[in-house]
Order: structure tokens, then sequence, then C-alpha cells
């Protein structure tokens, strides 16, 4: 009796590293940042974290998260868009798209955190070191 044959491996199969140190991790997605947006987010997770009252610092957080997001959405759109060489018409309608979500999720986000107690407010500041390791 034949045996049946072997499925073809699927396209992401195809693509997906196969290195023995990657099958327990998680995957993740990072992105670069300017120093100087690094030194910031050091010193507004060093504010809330020492606080007594870390939802004094909400707002701080907040606009820390928002520059973050920002410079995380520029980095992995508009940045490839550069790279790709994408016309200029295409890349000024991405950026002006952009700019209209980020004008969306920043009232979100604001409202969001701006409601958060002191814990969630540490966890969130928790969840950001963790990006950064």
């Amino acid at each position: 009796m034949p045996t049946p044959p072997k499925p073809a491996p699927s396209a992401t199969a195809k693509r997906t590293p196969k290195k023995a140190a990657d099958l327990g991790a998680a995957p993740f997605l990072r992105f670069y940042h300017s120093q100087k947006l690094r030194v910031q987010t050091l010193e507004v997770l060093e504010t809330v974290e020492s606080a007594d009252k870390a939802s004094a610092h909400a707002g701080r957080l907040t606009e820390l998260v928002l520059e973050l997001t920002n410079s995380g959405m520029d980095q992995y759109f508009l940045q490839s868009l550069k790279a790709t060489k994408a016309n200029f018409v295409v890349q000024q309608s991405a950026a002006l798209g952009l700019s209209g979500v980020q004008k969306v999720m920043g009232t979100v986000i604001r409202n969001i955190l701006g409601r958060m107690d002191d814990r969630q407010l540490l966890s969130v500041c928790g969840s950001i070191r963790r990006f950064m390791a």
C-alpha cells in the first residue's frame, strides 16, 4: 500500500527561521528610537515608579506613550515606505493617514491612562521597561 505524499510546506514556513533558540521564545517586534527619547523614557519611568502616588504623573506617562507610539509608527511604516522609494504622493498620503490615526489614538490613550489607578500605571511602566530590554 503506497504512503500518501507529504504536504508541501506553507509559504510562511519557508520564511520562518528555524533556530533552536527561537522555538521557546515568544515572538516580538522592536523599533529603534532616538537617544533623546530613550533618556526621556527612562526619566518618566523613574519618576512614575518612584512617586508616592503614580497617578500624579499620569499626564507625563501619557505623553510618553504617545511619543513612543508615534516613533514606532514612523519607523515601522513611514520609514519603510521611504526605504522602498515609494513615490512622494504615496508617502504624503501615508503620513496624512497616520496623522489622523494618531489624533484618534491620542484621545483614546489619554482617556484610558487618565483613568488608571497607581497599580495600573505602574504596570504600564513595567511593560514599557520589558519592551526596552
